[in-house]
């Protein structure tokens, strides 16, 4: 293990800072906490990869609040993906009229003359 930032996952959505800090703590100094709210999952730096590698060796797959903790080295974050023009369209396809079919003015009006048979 590399680094001493950790994944951790299969969190209750209730699970808050102050929780994690305490339950890491046993395994060294927390730099920092982030949980990623309603999404139960968080990250959580320990000051040493020393401490991090302890922390996931112990509580990882273990219960904590009901649930079975899911602990890993973080992976760095990737940049977002660039959308290009597309950005600002409105959505999916939005550039050509504003909606389904709103072009033509209506049902089967863009021609200007009637082909119905009575």
């Amino acid at each position: 293990m590399e680094g001493k930032r950790l994944y951790v996952g299969n969190l209750t959505y209730s699970v808050n800072e102050s929780d994690l800090r305490e339950l890491f703590g046993a395994f060294g100094e927390v730099e920092s906490v982030k949980v990623i709210e309603q999404k139960g999952f968080a990250f959580v730096e320990m000051a040493s990869t020393e401490q991090a590698e302890a922390a996931m060796a112990e509580l990882n797959e273990t219960e904590y609040q009901g649930r079975t903790l899911r602990i890993d080295e973080a992976r760095p974050m990737q940049p977002r993906r660039d959308f290009g023009d597309n950005r600002g369209s409105g959505g999916y396809n939005r550039g050509s009229g504003g909606g389904f079919n709103r072009g033509s003015g209506g049902f089967n009006r863009g021609s200007g003359r009637s082909d119905r048979r009575y």
